[in-house]
């Protein structure tokens, strides 16, 4: 008798764009950001993002989710550039970190990026959160290069990017 084929947990597809889907993906982000209240400055562009702004991402297929047993755990949005893929909003919900997941959310933005022939993944994250610096590096980014927000004479975020091999 044959072994039933390895089922993998985690399923990693483009969000639906119905009201439903995006408003949890919206409490998602918004859950996994709270953390930054208070921490950088200025706020989080988070709390300025609606249902529609989700909606309008998951619509054009530019949210990604990671679905453990039907349920969205994580989201990533993606902006489509003419040199490169802008990754944002990376959420993996806090029960689920270091599982691995945010890596598979980069792998499949990476993929849908090499697919359209573009040679690199770009985020920012803001200066304060070191740990997420650490965590980017650990997935292949390297710091690029840094953006002050309208009105700040500091830097407020970097850059940081990832080559895509071919």
């Amino acid at each position: 008798m044959a072994d039933a084929p390895h089922r993998d947990p985690l399923e990693i597809r483009a969000v639906l764009a119905d009201v439903g889907t995006c408003e949890t993906a919206l409490h998602l982000i918004r859950a996994a950001f709270a953390y930054m209240d208070g921490r950088v400055d200025p706020p989080s562009s988070m709390h300025r993002l609606t249902i529609a702004d989700v909606q309008r991402k998951a619509e054009a297929g530019d949210l990604l989710g990671a679905y453990q047993d039907g349920k969205l755990v994580a989201c990533v949005t993606l902006s489509w550039r003419e040199r490169d893929l802008y990754i944002g909003k990376l959420a993996v919900k806090e029960a689920c970190r270091g599982n691995g997941i945010a890596r598979r959310l980069v792998e499949a933005a990476e993929a849908r990026a090499r697919a359209a022939g573009l040679q690199q993944l770009v985020l920012e994250s803001r200066v304060e959160l070191t740990e997420n610096h650490a965590a980017f590096a650990r997935l292949g980014f390297v710091q690029t290069g840094t953006t002050a927000h309208a009105g700040y004479d500091r830097p407020t975020s970097i850059t940081m990017s990832k080559d895509i091999d071919p």
